[in-house]
């Protein structure tokens, strides 16, 4: 059963069984940006160091990165992105995925909110 974890980016990582872990930008971030016209994903096969920037995205509000959560090699993008970046407003949490990586280590993707910890922290957002 897959595992849902979230960071103070608001990027959501979905952790598969099969170790593999999926990322997107929640429903708070965006609505946040706004309308997204354009998404730049990073190569299948790519290896990315944790703190990277591993995708970027613009919207009409506001132009921003998505940072690689843990050290890891991009195994799959999500290439409709490039024609439909609408996508991530539709359905930021299912088909607007941006991109799936291998972690380096397991232990790399402690430490992340789980759902109740992050709704905590949107509030502590004002």
């Amino acid at each position: 059963m897959s595992k849902t974890m979230y960071t103070q980016e608001h990027e959501w990582l979905r952790i598969e069984d099969d170790g593999l872990v999926t990322v997107g930008i929640t429903d708070y971030a965006q609505d946040h940006l706004g309308d997204l016209v354009f998404v730049q994903l990073p190569d299948a096969g790519k290896e990315i160091a944790k703190g990277e920037e591993a995708a970027v995205i613009e919207s009409v509000k506001a132009a921003g990165e998505i940072m690689m959560p843990a050290a890891g090699v991009v195994t799959e993008v999500n290439a409709a992105l490039a024609d439909e970046p609408g996508k991530v407003n539709e359905d930021a949490m299912g088909a607007g995925w941006f991109f799936k990586f291998k972690p380096a280590q397991a232990s790399d993707l402690d430490g992340f909110m789980d759902e109740a910890a992050y709704k905590t922290f949107l509030e502590s957002q004002g």
